[in-house]
């Protein structure tokens, strides 16, 4: 019989990169810890909080880093129509975001409706849909008042 392995999943940046078969570097572990401590973040937002924890890092390196840990899935690439790209951790479970037109921060926002993909298309045209990126724009409490 096979148990389930019922652990919680690790939060160490180190682990994170083991468990998705990722070297282990500076660069990587000082950009997934920016990315996880200031989620939707731009390349640049994570640059300087990358150089702010280990000191050097080029911005190369940072957008090295950047896609390495978006093509392993361990972190996600948002690009709002308009805006620089943003990487956040949150993963797999199709939530949306909520942009503010006047600062541009943004917000998580749970699925609109129901389970994901959260919309359906009103014609698939032979698509099997798993995935619907939602972005709300509007303005935040801050700059409304």
């Amino acid at each position: 019989m096979i148990v389930p392995d019922t652990r919680p999943a690790t939060t160490e940046p180190a682990d994170i990169l083991r468990d998705h078969g990722v070297q282990v570097t500076a660069q990587r572990l000082a950009v997934l810890r920016a990315v996880r401590d200031e989620p939707h973040s731009t390349a640049d937002g994570v640059a300087a909080a990358a150089t702010a924890d280990i000191g050097a890092i080029s911005r190369q390196a940072v957008y090295d880093a950047l896609g390495v840990l978006v093509e392993n899935g361990i972190l996600r690439r948002i690009q709002p129509a308009g805006s620089s790209a943003r990487y956040e951790p949150r993963l797999g479970d199709n939530h949306h975001h909520l942009v503010c037109r006047d600062c541009g921060r943004m917000v998580d926002v749970e699925c609109s409706v129901g389970a994901a993909p959260c919309l359906t298309p009103a014609r698939e045209q032979g698509y099997e849909v798993d995935e619907a990126e939602v972005i709300y724009w509007g303005r935040c409490a801050e700059c409304r008042a």
